[in-house]
Formats: C-alpha cells, structure tokens, sequence
C-alpha cells in the first residue's frame, strides 16, 4: 500500500475514531443523565399520587378513576395499585411506543430506569403499593436529536477536515512524487535537483538528493576539464593553441569524408614569411604573442567558435577550415582586416602574412585542396605580388543555378519523402545496436547526400520541415521492421522550433510502439539555447521511450556535464579521433578518457568513421561500446 494511501487510511481511521467515540460519550452521558431524571420523576409522581390517594376514601372506583386519570396525561408507561399481599388491585400498562425513532436506536440505548414505589395509607394501617414508571418516548426522541445533531456536525467537521487533508496530503505528495521522479533519474544516472518542499523530512532528504546531484555535476565539470587540458597538451601547440598538424589532417580528412553538412565550407592558409629573422627582430616573446594573436584572429573568423578549425601545420604556415561558410568574398574582407591587427603587433617590421583561401566540398579530395592552396600562397608570397590575400576559385558544379530551383527542388523533395540509408552500429560481439539512417533527398533525379544538400535546407529554414519527413519514414520502416531500432538526425533548428517539437510528439503518440525503436541524434554543436531545448524535448517524449544521442563529438566537447540531466543514451565520437587510433597513443588517451566519463553516467559511446579492422580492435580495447562506418560489417 502506497504511503498516500495509508496516509489517508489514517485521516479516515482517526475521524471515524473521534465521531464514534464522541458519539458514545454523548449517549451514554445523556442517558445516564435521562435516567437519573426520570428515576426522581418516577419516584415524586409515584409518592404524589400515593398521597392523594391515602386522602381518599377506598373506594376501589375512586382509586381507579384517579388512576385512569393520572395514566391518561400520557406521561407514564406503567401504573400498578397493589394491595397489602402484593395482588394486583388496578393496573394501567402503555405497551406501545410513541414517536418516530427507529427500532434499532432504542435497542441500542435501552433506558433502565428502577419503578417509583410509594406507600398508600388508610389511617394507620397500610392499604397498599403504588408503582409507577414514567413513559420514556421523550428520552428516546431526546436522544435522537442529539445524535443526529452531533452527527450533522461531524459530517461537517469531517468534509471540512478531509478538505484540509486534501491540502495537505497533496503539499506532502508533489514533492514526494518529485522526489520519487528525481530518484528514478539518479537511478538511470540522470542527476537532476528538485525544489526543496517546506515540510523539514522532505527537505532534508531533498537537500541531500540535490546535494548528490550537485557533487556529481562538480565532479563531472572537473574530470571535463582535466580531460581538456589533456587534450590540449596532446594535440595543441603549446605557443599558439592551434593544433598540430597530424590532427589538424586528421580532422580535414573527417571534414572531407563526412556525409553531412560540414563537407562544405572554406578552407584559407596564411603563412608568416622569415619566422627566424622575425624572431631575432622582436624576440620570442613578442614573435610567440604574435602568432598567438594570428591564431586568435583566424578563429574569430567563424560564425561560432565550435565551427573553426586552427591548425599550425610547421613553424610558419598555419591552416583554417571554416564548415558551413560558403561566401568568399565576404571572408576576404575579413581576413584583410585580422591581419591588419596581427600586423599592427610589430609596425616596425612591415610584415606581410601572405594568405590563400579555396572553397571545398564533398566530392573534393584532400591532395587537390592543399594542391590549389599551395599554388594560391605561392602568388600572394610571391615578390612581385601586391596582393596578400589570393581566392582561388575551383570549378563545382551546382545542381541548380538558382537560389529560386533550389528552393522549389527541396521543397518538392521534402514532399516527395526522403530515402533512409542503412549503417549498421555493432557492439564488440558484433550485435547490431542500431541502424544509423542518413538521409537522402532525390534532387535532379538522383539521390543526394546530406552534404550536397544540408547547407542549402539551412540557408532556407527548411530543417524542421525535413526533419518531419524523416522521421515520417523512419516510422513507414519500423512498420515494415519493428525490430530495428534506427538512429535519424534531428538539427538543432528543428529541436529550438516549439511548432516542431508538438508536431513531432503527436506524430509518436500515435505509433507509441515504434516511438520505442527511434534514436534521435543532436549535432555536437549545442549552446546554451540549445541544450535548454534538448533538454524541453527529452522531458517532453521520454514517455515514449525514444533514445537520444549526440554525434560528431570531438575531444574539445566540454558540454557533459551540462547533459548529465537530459538522459542521452550515447555519445558518437568524431572520425577524426577515431581515424589511425590504433597507431596514436594520445588518440587512445582521450578516447579512453571519453569512455569512462560517459560511462560514469550512464552514457554508451560509439565511435564513428571507423574504417578498418585495427582501429575497431583498438577502440573496443580503450572501452568504446560500438562503433560504425565503412570498415564496420556485419
């Protein structure tokens, strides 16, 4: 029995108890009371009425006509004359009950109330006995008021103090019920705090629940940040912060072969011409708080700090890739203006960062890129050059020459319904966890990968829009194969848009079955508004049992310990901590770290872009739980 319902059981027992025991205590101490009065009235009528009769003559006619009359007042039960010997003379009996009140009330009360006897005199000698007793219709009648009286008021008292409870039972049950909620979180490692109640128990168990909570979400942020300064040891220049080239490449590589949006974007080099007579012109100081300061000036060039990559690749030369931007034209602006900052460090030495950009996209391959990068920097450092910043424009194709063809093609597209392509994510025994589904949308008559299409939905604010379709599909899929479990992606436009989210609910309220068998995945790049919507959109279909999960994380995801309470069920490390781990023990380091943070909480971790066999063995020795892409089979 729950604590609520023994709660009120006690209400109820304790009311009952006070109405019943009042109740007795009133009759029995008015019956107690009714019975003494009526003993004395008995006693005075029967000694009265003696008296009269002793004045009398005894005539036996006179007796009884005084008799008769005295009964016939309808105030006595019982009227006995008896002679000397105890015979009967006269004797008037009243044996039926006068009034309303029920039978089984005057069983229970049953007045027993002794008979007035009076002596009656002729002369000196005694003539006989009188008995009298009174008719108790009046006690009963008394006694009915007064119960239905009391009755009346406990029934009042009782509504009256069961709506009080009420109040109370619930102040008590909704923090109870937080609290019950709030421990099945930290069950399934999601530490969440509550709202302290103001009843003392509650409170303190409360306070060191939010406590626990807290301690964690601490504990968490320290080991986040141990882990990043880690990571910055290992894979960061410790002068200029940017990264080391190995990573760097790594990380183009992932960018390059990714199937998603940030396959598009810009990529710019900038070089620091004669770094050794810099040095002996300004000193190490001064040179290292000047390529620091060119570093910093290359990743303010992004439209968020999570969407620029800084690498510096030898001394002297430094790359940025810039995902998801696609003006050049506006970038070299900008670039003119950052590296007339680092410039202004050292005026004395009229240096020039000569500085060469490209655009690039999925089909592009890496050796062409830094091929035309190369070519490009060779013109703006050339001598003869009076330009510092050359755009190389490369040929790309677009599959429509339109803002207006391409608004109508995805509009069409997203109408028509997306194709889901089919990733199986394995466990170490080779079960399939789940099926990662990218979406393909048919454009020109041919089905094209996100990469191709994503930045193009984004600049048109279709993402919810498709992101319905997709899941449309994934349920259409589930219907034919409720056993798989997909995972689809949801952008963070769709997650921030209210209109989205009710959409999305009331289209899984109806399949609540296959709701069970979605994963939706985030991209890693969640601020602060994001991750509040994350968190509204969690609590909104956990209910229904979907999964979520975050993908594209890389070593600089510091947001853990601001997910811990949303309740993801994986994280998806970025290929480019997973590409050559087998042969870098600092890649295995952080991927290690990773895991066992993750694991900490609850929290799978599947490493993405895994392409051959080594790396697979090697990510599940540093403890990753599952891991997709082209070398994954099943």
């Amino acid at each position: 029995m729950s604590l609520i319902k023994q709660l009120w059981l006690a209400i109820i027992t304790l009311l009952l108890l006070s109405f019943i025991g009042s109740l007795a205590i009133s009759i029995t101490s008015s019956r107690d009371y009714i019975e003494q009065e009526v003993r004395i009235k008995n006693e005075d009528n029967a000694t009265a009425l003696a008296l009269s009769m002793s004045q009398l003559d005894k005539d036996m006619v006179t007796l009884e006509l005084l008799i008769s009359a005295q009964f016939d007042t309808g105030y006595y039960r019982r009227i006995v004359l008896r002679d000397a010997e105890g015979d009967a003379l006269i004797e008037r009996v009243s044996s039926e009950y006068r009034g309303n009140v029920p039978a089984w009330f005057r069983n229970i009360v049953q007045f027993d109330v002794p008979t007035g006897i009076a002596t009656i005199q002729d002369g000196w000698r005694q003539f006989g006995t009188l008995e009298l007793e009174s008719q108790h219709s009046f006690a009963y009648a008394s006694l009915w008021r007064s119960m239905l009286g009391l009755t009346g008021w406990f029934l009042l008292a009782g509504a009256i103090s069961l709506g009080i409870a009420t109040l109370v039972v619930r102040g008590i049950k909704h923090p109870l019920v937080r609290m019950v909620t709030q421990a099945k979180d930290i069950s399934a490692r999601r530490f969440t705090t509550i709202k302290e109640p103001r009843t003392l128990e509650l409170r303190e168990v409360a306070q060191a629940m939010n406590i626990l909570s807290a301690n964690v979400r601490q504990m968490l942020s320290q080991e986040s940040q141990k882990l990043d300064e880690l990571r910055r040891h290992l894979q960061h220049d410790r002068v200029t912060g940017a990264l080391n080239r190995d990573v760097f490449m790594g990380r183009l590589a992932s960018l390059l072969g990714s199937d998603d949006a940030r396959a598009t974007g810009v990529m710019v080099m900038v070089s620091v011409p004669a770094l050794e007579e810099l040095n002996e012109q300004l000193g190490h100081q001064t040179t290292d708080q000047l390529l620091s300061e060119l570093v910093k000036q290359l990743s303010q060039l992004a439209p968020s700090s999570e969407e620029s990559l800084v690498g510096r690749l030898n001394g002297s030369d430094f790359m940025l890739m810039l995902p998801l931007v696609e003006n050049s034209k506006i970038l070299v602006d900008r670039l003119y203006q950052s590296l007339e900052v680092v410039a202004g460090l050292a005026p004395s030495t009229n240096i020039r960062l000569p500085t060469a950009l490209v655009a690039y996209t999925p089909q592009d391959v890496r050796s062409e890129l830094l091929a035309t990068l190369d070519d490009a920097l060779a013109e703006a450092e050339s001598a003869s050059s009076n330009i510092m910043v050359v755009a190389r424009e490369r040929e790309q194709t677009s599959l429509f020459n339109s803002h207006i063809e391409w608004r109508s093609a995805l509009k069409a597209a997203i109408t028509q319904g997306p194709q889901l392509a089919y990733f199986p994510v394995i466990d170490a025994d080779k079960h399939i966890l789940h099926y990662e589904c990218p979406a393909r949308l048919k454009l020109a008559n041919h089905w094209q990968t996100a990469g191709m299409f994503i930045p193009w939905v984004s600049r048109f604010h279709l993402e919810p829009g498709l992101d319905i379709a997709v899941v449309k599909k994934a349920l259409e899929q589930l219907a034919a194969h409720p056993t798989h479990s997909l995972g689809i992606n949801i952008s963070i436009a769709s997650i921030t848009n209210a209109q989205f989210v009710n959409e999305l609910r009331a289209l899984l309220e109806k399949q609540p079955q296959l709701a069970k068998q979605l994963c939706f995945e985030v991209p890693a790049t969640l601020d602060t508004h994001a991750i509040g919507s994350l968190r509204g959109l969690c609590t909104a279909l956990r209910p229904l049992e979907c999964q979520f999960g975050i993908e594209h994380v890389g070593a600089e995801f510091t947001k853990l310990a601001d997910l811990h309470d949303i309740g993801l069920a994986y994280l998806k490390i970025d290929s480019s901590l997973i590409c050559g781990i087998q042969a870098s023990h600092e890649q295995q380091t952080i991927v290690r770290g990773m895991s066992t943070l993750c694991h900490s909480l609850g929290i799978q971790v599947i490493a993405e872009g895994v392409t051959e066999q080594a790396e697979l063995d090697t990510l599940f020795q540093v403890g990753v739980d599952g891991a997709t892409g082209p070398g994954v089979r099943v």
